[in-house]
């Protein structure tokens, strides 16, 4: 898990530095669309853990056009289908953490996150250890999670 042990802090926006970048496992991005992308988080919180991200920089959602949060929701509704597909999960959660203060890792880039999850899904090592648990690598999670969204793409 290379990705945790390198402490060196990226330069600039991880969001628009991925947008440079062609779409693979190396930086995550599962699908792009015109206004906005599909990108897997880097620190999950379950597996399939996905983010969908507006391609403009901006920290607000009032600063985004009414196209490009249309495109959130409809790449959202999306990608839980794919979701769906890949792990099974009992529901979801989903959610934007707007500001710092708010708990927003990059405040400075709006995103939506999608938390798959199961019936008794949270374990003692995230409530007394503040510690994740994954079950798979995120180069499997980007395999798994791509071949359900290729799938529901093209249908």
């Amino acid at each position: 898990m290379d990705y945790i042990q390198n402490n060196k802090k990226e330069e600039g926006c991880v969001f628009c530095n991925a947008l440079t970048e062609v779409d693979s496992v190396d930086n995550l991005i599962l699908y792009r669309d015109k206004r906005a992308f599909i990108i897997l988080n880097r620190y999950p919180y379950t597996s399939g853990h996905l983010m969908i991200v507006p391609k403009m920089h901006a920290s607000t959602l009032q600063e985004l056009t009414r196209e490009t949060r249309a495109e959130i929701m409809e790449l959202t509704s999306r990608a839980i289908s794919a979701l769906a597909i890949a792990y099974q999960p009992q529901g979801f959660n989903l959610g934007m953490n707007l500001g710092e203060v708010a708990g927003a890792g990059i405040a400075e880039h709006v995103h939506l996150h999608i938390v798959p999850r199961w019936g008794g899904d949270t374990n003692f090592m995230s409530t007394t250890a503040d510690t994740r648990v994954l079950p798979e690598a995120l180069i499997d999670t980007y395999a798994r999670v791509k071949k359900s969204w290729d799938k529901i793409h093209l249908t």
